[in-house]
């Protein structure tokens, strides 16, 4: 990577992106706990077991695809296996090796977290733009995915 100085408007966007971005997650915590409910990243988890089907995700598919870094997610699965909300199944080629899977009574945790998750994303962004907006913001910010991303 060379070395060059980031414009004004570089260093104005990151810092709006970054804060508005700590802004949102955190009113949104806020108000899972308000109602009850464990912390997001549970959802980010719970989601991607349920995604990936019965056939579950093994604990190293399942980092490349949340937003925490390893240990936390060795420690969040050992949480939710205690809760009963995800299984961990033996891999029948490696002895060592396992998947997880989304349980029952995940798929409903998963559920109720997302009717307040979903009601906070309607409330923060969707009554804030319109669906123009969401759609310009969204095309920009995956234009800044790594690889960019068309979703």
């Amino acid at each position: 990577m060379t070395k060059k100085s980031p414009s004004p408007e570089a260093v104005v966007a990151w810092a709006r992106l970054v804060r508005v971005s700590r802004q949102l997650v955190e009113r949104t915590e806020d108000a899972l706990k308000a109602n009850g409910l464990p912390p997001l990243a549970w959802y980010d988890v719970l989601h991607e077991l349920a995604e990936a089907g019965e056939g579950g995700l093994r604990p190293f598919e399942l980092i490349d695809r949340v937003l925490l870094a390893q240990y936390g997610v060795s420690r969040l699965l050992a949480r939710l296996e205690a809760d009963g909300l995800v299984e961990k199944l033996p891999v029948s080629e490696d002895g060592r090796g396992q998947t997880v899977r989304i349980t029952p009574s995940g798929r409903e945790m998963r559920r109720r977290i997302w009717t307040v998750y979903g009601a906070s994303i309607a409330e923060l962004m969707g009554d804030r733009l319109s669906a123009q907006e969401l759609r310009t913001l969204a095309s920009l910010l995956g234009r800044l995915r790594d690889p960019p991303a068309g979703d």
